[in-house]
């Protein structure tokens, strides 16, 4: 859905929208959409700005990914809401370096006619997702010995340690 600046001028844009799974890409995240996106909200002009955008609302998905530590399936509900904000592309000086504050960290920018909302909720449900993916806080991940997923099977390996650089220091601490 394309959120026109032109319409924004008029009227409030109102969304109420819901992306099957492959309409939004994520395949180069590695991740799969295990349920309909569905996201509701509302864009706006703001006024004596000079083209301020603010895009608000809320949405809900089930997200797949591999386990990082056990490659086994991990899945992520998420549910959140978004308050962002865009100023046109061409309010930044392009030839001179500028300092930012912090509120301005957390404006987005736009370029042409507005803003296409699959590329804000890609951008939001990327961001909300952990950075280490796992099935539980529990996973005990692949024996990094004979290979089996430690969460299935219990396994007898051991690793023996043949480098012990450290073994002077851990001695002092001991004694």
């Amino acid at each position: 859905m394309f959120l026109s600046v032109k319409e924004m001028e008029q009227r409030k844009i109102r969304f109420d929208e819901t992306f099957d799974a492959g309409q939004i890409d994520f395949a180069g995240e590695n991740l799969v959409q295990g349920s309909p996106l569905h996201a509701a909200g509302v864009a706006e002009m703001l006024p004596h700005t000079g083209g301020e955008v603010r895009i608000k609302g809320r949405y809900t998905v089930e997200m797949a990914a591999d386990c990082d530590r056990c490659l086994g399936p991990a899945r992520f509900p998420l549910d959140a809401g978004f308050d962002l904000f865009y100023r046109p592309m061409s309010v930044i000086a392009k030839d001179e370096e500028v300092e930012i504050d912090e509120g301005e960290a957390e404006i987005g920018f736009y370029e042409g006619g507005g803003l296409e909302l699959e590329d804000i909720l890609r951008e939001q449900v990327l961001l909300a997702l952990p950075m280490q993916r796992v099935c539980s806080a529990v996973c005990q991940g692949i024996c990094p010995v004979c290979g089996q997923n430690r969460n299935e099977t219990a396994c007898a390996c051991t690793i023996e340690s043949g480098d012990d650089r450290w073994g002077a220091l851990r001695k002092l601490s001991t004694q």
